[in-house]
């Protein structure tokens, strides 16, 4: 049977590893936030750059890739926030949200990638496999990408309790 020295020492250890555990979290939030807060700067810099030299075109999809990095920077801070109010890292949703931005993120840096790749009208000598291994790629992530709107749609519907839960966290 413990002793209440050892009670003590415990309850202490256990009360230093949730402070630590919150200060972490914490310290990684403000690195996420401030690594969204460089994206978004940059896409501003490079949507105006291609505003000032008529290169809106290319520059857009620029753009829109640095914005879905902050929209998955902001997901997982999303979920950071919940671990600190929580105490626990429970939510799947967030991670899935994250991987679905990123898979479609994915897409379009490839596309862009083969427009890049097609568009002198001559292949390098790499070019056959590099487009060969890009369509194998796309054609995972076609696959992938209605299963994380499938998996996200079902574990909104049936997880047990998550609205409750969620609401009492908001």
């Amino acid at each position: 049977m413990p002793d209440g020295r050892e009670e003590s020492v415990n309850g202490y250890l256990i009360d230093f590893l949730r402070k630590a555990e919150v200060f972490i979290y914490y310290v990684v939030a403000v690195l996420l936030s401030l690594s969204a807060a460089a994206a978004i700067a940059y896409a501003g810099v490079t949507l105006w750059k291609g505003l000032v030299h008529w290169t809106i075109a290319v520059e857009t999809l620029r753009v829109l890739d640095q914005l879905l990095v902050v929209l998955m920077l902001v997901e997982i801070l999303h979920t950071i926030r919940i671990s600190i109010r929580s105490h626990i890292l429970f939510a799947a949703e967030p991670f899935l949200v994250v991987g679905l931005i990123a898979s479609i993120r994915r897409v379009l840096i490839i596309s862009l990638e083969l427009t890049n790749l097609t568009r002198e009208g001559r292949w390098s000598p790499d070019g056959a496999s590099i487009f060969h291994s890009s369509m194998i790629e796309l054609g995972l992530l076609v696959i992938l990408i209605p299963i994380l709107v499938l998996s996200i749609t079902l574990l909104r519907r049936h997880a047990p309790g998550a609205k409750e839960l969620m609401e009492s966290l908001h």
